[in-house]
Protein backbone atom coordinates (compact mmCIF):
# COMPACT_ATOMS: atom_id res chain seq x y z
CA UNK A 1 0.00 0.00 0.00
CA UNK A 2 2.80 2.72 0.90
CA UNK A 3 4.02 1.56 -2.48
CA UNK A 4 1.16 2.21 -4.54
CA UNK A 5 1.06 5.41 -2.51
CA UNK A 6 4.46 6.60 -3.71
CA UNK A 7 3.88 4.88 -7.18
CA UNK A 8 0.92 7.03 -7.81
CA UNK A 9 2.35 10.71 -7.04
CA UNK A 10 6.29 10.07 -8.18
CA UNK A 11 4.84 10.37 -12.28
CA UNK A 12 3.46 14.01 -11.85
CA UNK A 13 5.35 15.38 -9.14
CA UNK A 14 7.09 17.55 -11.80
CA UNK A 15 4.03 18.02 -13.41
CA UNK A 16 2.56 19.50 -10.75
CA UNK A 17 5.56 21.55 -9.71
CA UNK A 18 5.56 22.84 -13.82
CA UNK A 19 1.70 23.50 -13.12
CA UNK A 20 2.12 25.57 -10.03
CA UNK A 21 4.94 27.73 -11.47
CA UNK A 22 7.90 26.20 -10.71
CA UNK A 23 10.69 26.21 -13.55
CA UNK A 24 11.85 22.93 -15.58
CA UNK A 25 15.08 23.20 -12.88
CA UNK A 26 12.71 24.13 -10.01
CA UNK A 27 10.59 21.14 -10.75
CA UNK A 28 13.70 18.64 -10.68
CA UNK A 29 14.97 20.25 -7.72
CA UNK A 30 11.27 19.66 -5.80
CA UNK A 31 11.10 16.06 -7.03
CA UNK A 32 14.32 15.30 -5.98
CA UNK A 33 13.25 16.72 -2.82
CA UNK A 34 11.67 13.24 -1.78
CA UNK A 35 15.13 11.29 -1.88
CA UNK A 36 16.72 14.02 -0.02
CA UNK A 37 13.81 13.72 2.79
CA UNK A 38 14.18 10.13 2.71
CA UNK A 39 17.93 10.51 3.37
CA UNK A 40 17.95 13.20 5.78
CA UNK A 41 15.75 11.61 7.72
CA UNK A 42 17.02 8.12 8.22
CA UNK A 43 19.25 8.26 11.38
CA UNK A 44 16.20 10.17 13.34
CA UNK A 45 13.92 7.71 12.27
CA UNK A 46 16.04 5.17 13.58
CA UNK A 47 15.62 7.29 16.96
CA UNK A 48 11.70 7.59 16.60
CA UNK A 49 11.58 3.86 15.81
CA UNK A 50 13.29 3.11 18.68
CA UNK A 51 11.74 5.33 21.06
CA UNK A 52 7.61 4.45 20.34
CA UNK A 53 8.36 1.16 18.91
CA UNK A 54 8.25 -0.20 14.97
CA UNK A 55 4.30 0.02 14.84
CA UNK A 56 3.37 3.04 16.61
CA UNK A 57 6.23 4.31 13.56
CA UNK A 58 4.19 2.81 10.86
CA UNK A 59 0.81 4.55 12.00
CA UNK A 60 2.76 7.82 12.58
CA UNK A 61 4.96 7.97 9.58
CA UNK A 62 1.72 7.13 7.43
CA UNK A 63 -0.47 9.67 9.61
CA UNK A 64 2.65 12.38 8.59
CA UNK A 65 2.59 11.12 4.78
CA UNK A 66 -0.85 12.26 5.48
CA UNK A 67 -0.52 15.52 5.96
CA UNK A 68 1.91 16.15 3.36
CA UNK A 69 -0.24 14.90 1.11
CA UNK A 70 -3.48 17.31 1.61
CA UNK A 71 -0.11 20.31 1.59
CA UNK A 72 0.12 19.21 -1.67
CA UNK A 73 -3.10 19.59 -2.70
CA UNK A 74 -3.56 22.55 -0.97
CA UNK A 75 -0.42 24.30 -2.07
CA UNK A 76 -1.10 27.29 -4.40
CA UNK A 77 2.53 27.86 -4.51
CA UNK A 78 5.80 25.55 -5.79
CA UNK A 79 7.66 25.87 -2.61
CA UNK A 80 5.20 25.17 -0.48
CA UNK A 81 4.24 22.32 -2.83
CA UNK A 82 7.60 20.93 -2.13
CA UNK A 83 7.48 21.26 1.56
CA UNK A 84 4.60 18.62 1.12
CA UNK A 85 7.42 16.64 -0.99
CA UNK A 86 10.01 17.23 1.17
CA UNK A 87 7.82 15.66 3.99
CA UNK A 88 6.64 12.32 1.57
CA UNK A 89 10.38 11.60 1.98
CA UNK A 90 10.62 11.98 5.87
CA UNK A 91 7.85 10.03 6.15
CA UNK A 92 8.80 7.06 3.42
CA UNK A 93 12.06 7.03 5.77
CA UNK A 94 10.69 6.27 9.26
CA UNK A 95 7.60 3.87 7.48
CA UNK A 96 10.33 2.08 5.66
CA UNK A 97 12.62 1.25 8.44
CA UNK A 98 10.26 0.82 10.75
CA UNK A 99 8.58 -1.79 8.44
CA UNK A 100 11.92 -3.56 7.85
CA UNK A 101 12.99 -3.63 11.76
CA UNK A 102 9.25 -5.22 12.39
CA UNK A 103 10.20 -8.15 9.89
CA UNK A 104 13.31 -8.72 10.69
CA UNK A 105 11.96 -9.06 14.26
CA UNK A 106 9.00 -11.58 13.53
CA UNK A 107 11.08 -13.85 11.05
CA UNK A 108 12.93 -16.51 12.22
CA UNK A 109 16.44 -16.44 10.54
CA UNK A 110 16.17 -19.09 8.24
CA UNK A 111 13.67 -17.42 6.40
CA UNK A 112 15.06 -13.49 6.64
CA UNK A 113 15.99 -13.71 2.96
CA UNK A 114 12.55 -14.85 1.63
CA UNK A 115 11.11 -12.33 3.77
CA UNK A 116 13.02 -9.41 3.08
CA UNK A 117 12.87 -10.57 -0.45
CA UNK A 118 8.81 -10.45 -0.80
CA UNK A 119 9.25 -7.13 1.02
CA UNK A 120 10.89 -5.69 -1.51
CA UNK A 121 8.96 -7.63 -3.83
CA UNK A 122 5.58 -6.50 -3.35
CA UNK A 123 7.07 -2.56 -2.63
CA UNK A 124 7.56 -2.96 -6.82
CA UNK A 125 4.41 -4.38 -7.31
CA UNK A 126 3.37 -1.30 -5.38
CA UNK A 127 5.17 1.12 -7.19
CA UNK A 128 4.30 -0.39 -10.42
CA UNK A 129 0.90 -0.66 -9.95
CA UNK A 130 0.42 3.32 -8.44
CA UNK A 131 1.00 4.72 -11.96
CA UNK A 132 -2.36 2.60 -13.37
CA UNK A 133 -4.16 3.54 -10.67
CA UNK A 134 -3.14 7.20 -10.91
CA UNK A 135 -3.76 7.34 -14.73
CA UNK A 136 -7.66 6.30 -14.04
CA UNK A 137 -7.72 9.00 -11.09
CA UNK A 138 -6.20 11.83 -13.23
CA UNK A 139 -8.55 11.40 -16.07
CA UNK A 140 -11.45 12.20 -13.92
CA UNK A 141 -10.18 14.76 -11.60
CA UNK A 142 -6.81 15.90 -13.05
CA UNK A 143 -3.13 15.73 -11.49
CA UNK A 144 -4.76 15.70 -7.99
CA UNK A 145 -5.90 12.69 -8.88
CA UNK A 146 -2.61 10.59 -7.94
CA UNK A 147 -2.44 12.72 -4.67
CA UNK A 148 -5.78 11.51 -3.98
CA UNK A 149 -4.89 7.89 -4.88
CA UNK A 150 -1.71 8.55 -2.84
CA UNK A 151 -3.92 9.12 0.09
CA UNK A 152 -6.19 6.62 -0.37
CA UNK A 153 -2.92 4.06 -0.49
CA UNK A 154 -1.13 5.97 2.45
CA UNK A 155 -4.82 5.48 4.75
CA UNK A 156 -4.78 1.81 4.11
CA UNK A 157 -0.98 1.27 4.93
CA UNK A 158 -1.66 3.17 8.30
CA UNK A 159 -4.96 1.28 8.68
CA UNK A 160 -2.93 -2.79 8.04
CA UNK A 161 -0.11 -1.36 10.80
CA UNK A 162 -2.77 0.18 13.32
CA UNK A 163 -3.94 -3.93 13.64
CA UNK A 164 -0.63 -5.48 13.66
CA UNK A 165 0.59 -6.29 16.82
CA UNK A 166 3.68 -5.36 19.05
CA UNK A 167 6.55 -7.11 19.00
CA UNK A 168 7.95 -8.21 22.55
CA UNK A 169 11.38 -8.51 21.58
CA UNK A 170 13.31 -6.15 23.52
CA UNK A 171 13.15 -7.32 27.00
CA UNK A 172 15.66 -9.66 29.06
CA UNK A 173 14.23 -12.57 30.76
CA UNK A 174 14.30 -10.61 34.35
CA UNK A 175 12.14 -8.23 32.14
CA UNK A 176 14.48 -5.56 31.96
CA UNK A 177 14.44 -4.07 28.40
CA UNK A 178 17.49 -3.90 26.59
CA UNK A 179 20.25 -1.41 26.76
CA UNK A 180 20.29 0.92 23.82
CA UNK A 181 23.49 1.74 22.16
CA UNK A 182 24.56 5.26 21.26
CA UNK A 183 24.63 5.91 17.47
CA UNK A 184 28.65 6.71 17.82
CA UNK A 185 29.07 3.45 19.41
CA UNK A 186 27.50 1.42 16.85
CA UNK A 187 29.19 2.92 14.58
CA UNK A 188 32.75 2.28 15.99
CA UNK A 189 31.30 -1.26 16.91
CA UNK A 190 30.51 -2.38 13.54
CA UNK A 191 32.92 0.10 11.56
CA UNK A 192 33.90 -3.56 9.61
CA UNK A 193 30.83 -4.08 8.27
CA UNK A 194 29.47 -0.61 7.24
CA UNK A 195 32.82 -0.11 5.28
CA UNK A 196 32.98 -3.16 3.54
CA UNK A 197 29.28 -4.68 2.89
CA UNK A 198 27.74 -1.17 3.40
CA UNK A 199 29.59 0.24 0.56
CA UNK A 200 29.18 -2.74 -1.44
CA UNK A 201 25.22 -2.41 -0.90
CA UNK A 202 25.39 1.20 -1.55
CA UNK A 203 26.94 0.64 -4.80
CA UNK A 204 24.11 -1.45 -5.90
CA UNK A 205 21.73 1.58 -4.61
CA UNK A 206 24.19 3.57 -6.87
CA UNK A 207 23.40 1.06 -9.90
CA UNK A 208 19.78 0.71 -9.02
CA UNK A 209 19.18 4.21 -9.40
CA UNK A 210 21.17 5.19 -12.42
CA UNK A 211 18.65 2.40 -14.31
CA UNK A 212 16.10 4.46 -14.25
CA UNK A 213 17.77 7.10 -15.75
CA UNK A 214 19.93 5.15 -18.07
CA UNK A 215 16.98 3.76 -20.50
CA UNK A 216 15.19 6.75 -21.02
CA UNK A 217 18.51 8.41 -22.33
CA UNK A 218 19.81 5.92 -24.18
CA UNK A 219 16.33 5.61 -25.77
CA UNK A 220 16.13 8.88 -26.47
CA UNK A 221 20.32 9.00 -27.63
CA UNK A 222 19.46 6.10 -30.31
CA UNK A 223 16.08 8.03 -31.60
CA UNK A 224 13.66 5.97 -30.39
CA UNK A 225 10.19 7.99 -29.53
CA UNK A 226 8.65 8.44 -26.08
CA UNK A 227 5.81 5.10 -26.91
CA UNK A 228 9.13 2.91 -27.41
CA UNK A 229 10.86 4.21 -24.30
CA UNK A 230 7.59 3.48 -22.13
CA UNK A 231 7.30 0.29 -23.61
CA UNK A 232 10.70 -0.49 -22.76
CA UNK A 233 10.74 0.89 -19.32
CA UNK A 234 7.58 -0.48 -18.59
CA UNK A 235 7.93 -4.47 -19.58
CA UNK A 236 11.64 -4.15 -17.52
CA UNK A 237 9.63 -3.04 -14.28
CA UNK A 238 7.13 -6.66 -15.02
CA UNK A 239 10.62 -8.40 -15.07
CA UNK A 240 11.65 -6.79 -12.79
CA UNK A 241 9.22 -8.12 -10.20
CA UNK A 242 9.12 -11.86 -11.37
CA UNK A 243 11.87 -13.64 -9.70
CA UNK A 244 12.21 -11.98 -6.04
CA UNK A 245 10.64 -15.09 -3.81
CA UNK A 246 12.56 -17.94 -5.82
CA UNK A 247 15.68 -15.37 -5.20
CA UNK A 248 15.02 -15.51 -1.66
CA UNK A 249 14.63 -18.94 -1.15
CA UNK A 250 17.76 -19.19 -3.05
CA UNK A 251 19.98 -17.27 -0.40
CA UNK A 252 17.92 -19.10 2.49
CA UNK A 253 19.06 -22.45 1.51
CA UNK A 254 22.30 -22.12 -0.26
CA UNK A 255 23.67 -19.03 0.95
CA UNK A 256 23.67 -14.89 0.20
CA UNK A 257 26.60 -15.02 -2.08
CA UNK A 258 24.06 -17.43 -4.45
CA UNK A 259 22.10 -14.69 -5.53
CA UNK A 260 24.18 -11.07 -4.52
CA UNK A 261 27.01 -12.14 -6.86
CA UNK A 262 24.79 -12.83 -9.89
CA UNK A 263 22.89 -10.13 -9.40
CA UNK A 264 24.98 -7.96 -9.81
CA UNK A 265 27.17 -9.36 -12.50
CA UNK A 266 24.10 -9.38 -14.34
CA UNK A 267 23.27 -5.81 -13.90
CA UNK A 268 26.83 -4.41 -14.62
CA UNK A 269 27.19 -6.66 -17.72
CA UNK A 270 23.40 -5.46 -18.81
CA UNK A 271 24.86 -1.50 -18.39
CA UNK A 272 28.20 -2.23 -20.18
CA UNK A 273 26.38 -3.62 -22.97
CA UNK A 274 23.99 -0.82 -23.29
CA UNK A 275 26.13 1.44 -25.11
CA UNK A 276 26.04 -1.05 -27.77
CA UNK A 277 22.35 -1.11 -28.63
CA UNK A 278 21.51 0.76 -31.55
CA UNK A 279 17.63 0.05 -32.08
CA UNK A 280 14.56 -0.77 -30.16
CA UNK A 281 14.87 -4.33 -30.47
CA UNK A 282 18.85 -4.74 -28.47
CA UNK A 283 18.01 -1.79 -26.03
CA UNK A 284 14.90 -3.84 -25.17
CA UNK A 285 16.80 -7.52 -24.54
CA UNK A 286 19.09 -5.70 -22.40
CA UNK A 287 16.93 -3.69 -20.65
CA UNK A 288 14.97 -6.79 -19.99
CA UNK A 289 18.20 -8.61 -18.56
CA UNK A 290 18.97 -5.53 -16.67
CA UNK A 291 15.19 -5.70 -15.05
CA UNK A 292 15.86 -9.84 -14.02
CA UNK A 293 19.65 -8.91 -13.13
CA UNK A 294 17.62 -6.41 -10.39
CA UNK A 295 14.32 -8.40 -9.25
CA UNK A 296 16.94 -11.43 -8.24
CA UNK A 297 18.64 -8.85 -5.88
CA UNK A 298 14.89 -7.88 -4.21
CA UNK A 299 15.57 -7.34 -0.68
CA UNK A 300 19.75 -8.17 -0.56
CA UNK A 301 20.16 -4.44 0.82
CA UNK A 302 18.31 -5.30 3.18
CA UNK A 303 18.86 -8.61 3.64
CA UNK A 304 22.59 -7.68 3.96
CA UNK A 305 21.48 -4.83 6.53
CA UNK A 306 19.35 -7.43 8.49
CA UNK A 307 22.65 -10.43 8.87
CA UNK A 308 25.14 -7.62 9.74
CA UNK A 309 22.65 -6.06 12.30
CA UNK A 310 23.21 -7.04 16.27
CA UNK A 311 19.96 -7.85 18.37
CA UNK A 312 20.54 -4.89 20.90
CA UNK A 313 20.59 -1.65 18.87
CA UNK A 314 19.21 -2.79 15.54
CA UNK A 315 16.88 -0.53 14.75
CA UNK A 316 19.81 2.27 15.28
CA UNK A 317 22.17 -0.08 13.01
CA UNK A 318 19.90 -0.59 9.99
CA UNK A 319 19.69 3.56 10.40
CA UNK A 320 22.86 4.17 9.57
CA UNK A 321 23.06 1.18 7.08
CA UNK A 322 20.30 3.12 5.08
CA UNK A 323 22.26 6.57 4.91
CA UNK A 324 24.79 4.64 3.63
CA UNK A 325 23.08 2.55 1.20
CA UNK A 326 20.34 5.62 0.30
CA UNK A 327 23.68 8.20 -0.25
CA UNK A 328 25.07 5.78 -3.09
CA UNK A 329 21.53 5.92 -4.36
CA UNK A 330 21.84 9.73 -4.08
CA UNK A 331 25.22 9.99 -5.63
CA UNK A 332 24.87 7.46 -8.80
CA UNK A 333 23.09 9.84 -10.79
CA UNK A 334 25.22 12.70 -9.43
CA UNK A 335 28.10 10.73 -11.16
CA UNK A 336 26.41 9.74 -14.19
CA UNK A 337 25.27 13.38 -14.70
CA UNK A 338 29.11 14.73 -14.29
CA UNK A 339 30.53 12.19 -16.94
CA UNK A 340 27.99 12.70 -19.82
CA UNK A 341 28.94 16.45 -19.40
CA UNK A 342 32.64 15.62 -18.92
CA UNK A 343 32.66 12.70 -21.76
CA UNK A 344 29.73 11.42 -22.90
CA UNK A 345 26.07 9.18 -21.97
CA UNK A 346 27.93 6.17 -23.28
CA UNK A 347 31.11 6.66 -21.24
CA UNK A 348 28.75 7.34 -18.31
CA UNK A 349 26.88 4.27 -18.33
CA UNK A 350 29.95 1.97 -18.89
CA UNK A 351 31.62 3.44 -15.76
CA UNK A 352 28.25 3.24 -13.96
CA UNK A 353 28.21 -0.57 -15.19
CA UNK A 354 32.33 -0.86 -13.73
CA UNK A 355 30.76 -0.06 -10.73
CA UNK A 356 28.53 -3.25 -10.66
CA UNK A 357 31.97 -4.84 -11.03
CA UNK A 358 32.76 -3.32 -8.50
CA UNK A 359 30.05 -4.16 -6.08
CA UNK A 360 30.14 -7.71 -7.17
CA UNK A 361 34.27 -8.14 -6.20
CA UNK A 362 33.55 -6.69 -2.99
CA UNK A 363 31.07 -8.80 -1.86
CA UNK A 364 33.14 -12.19 -3.44
CA UNK A 365 35.65 -10.68 -0.49
CA UNK A 366 33.73 -9.61 2.03
CA UNK A 367 30.17 -11.50 1.87
CA UNK A 368 30.80 -14.95 3.97
CA UNK A 369 30.57 -18.08 1.54
CA UNK A 370 28.06 -20.19 3.95
CA UNK A 371 24.49 -20.24 4.94
CA UNK A 372 23.78 -18.25 8.57
CA UNK A 373 21.71 -20.28 10.99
Amino acid sequence: MFGVGEGAMLPVLALSARHLGASSAGAGLIVALVSLGSLLANLPAAMLATRFGERRAMVGAALFALLALALCLAARDPWVFGVGVFMVGLASAVFLLARQTFLIEAVPLHMRARAMSTLGGTMRVGMFAGPFAAAGFIEWFGLNGAYWVAILAMMGAGAISLLVPDLETRTRRNGVPDPRPAMLGLMRAHARSFLTLGVAASLVSAIRACRQIVIPLWADHIGLDATSTALIYGLMGAADMLLFYPAGQIMDTRGRLWVTLPSTLIMATSLLAMPLTTGFTSLLAVSMVLGLGNGIGSGIIMTLGADCSPSAGRTSFLGIWRLITDTGGSGGPLLLSALTAAFSLATGIAVIGSVGLAASYMFWRWLPHRILR
